[in-house]
């Protein structure tokens, strides 16, 4: 199986060594993606319900530059910097992901400064 990198100008590009995803087969793995807007590198938001949203619209420009949306998404994982944002970032990302909702993992962890959110997705293609 040949491996594709996915790219677009949809998402932002990130200064580090990565693609902004990978499909090999019918799986397509986005790297974490994060609150910043695609046209100016800037983050978008100061709240994590704010930064939830343009992350995930970030994730699914991605997916979407593979040919697919977050309906093929079997696996999230939302990277917060404080357990105390949680329920905020789950009403965001409740209304932007859908019923029903992929399975996720959440991780906290410490991010540069001004980012609350990354989220990175993996999901499987119908061949």
């Amino acid at each position: 199986m040949t491996r594709t990198v996915i790219t677009t100008e949809n998402a932002p590009a990130l200064a580090a060594p990565l693609s902004q995803g990978i499909r090999k087969g019918p799986v397509l793995q986005v790297s974490g993606q994060l609150p910043l807007d695609p046209d100016t590198g800037e983050v978008v938001g100061t709240t994590v319900a704010e930064q939830t949203e343009q992350t995930l619209r970030n994730v699914t420009a991605v997916l979407n530059a593979g040919g697919v949306g977050l309906e093929d998404v079997v696996m999230l994982r939302v990277y917060l910097t404080d357990p105390a944002h949680l329920a905020e970032m789950n009403g965001a990302y409740a209304a932007a992901v859908g019923e029903p909702f992929p399975a996720r993992t959440t991780v906290y962890m410490q991010l540069p400064p001004g980012l609350l959110v990354e989220v990175d997705a993996l999901a499987v293609l119908d061949d």
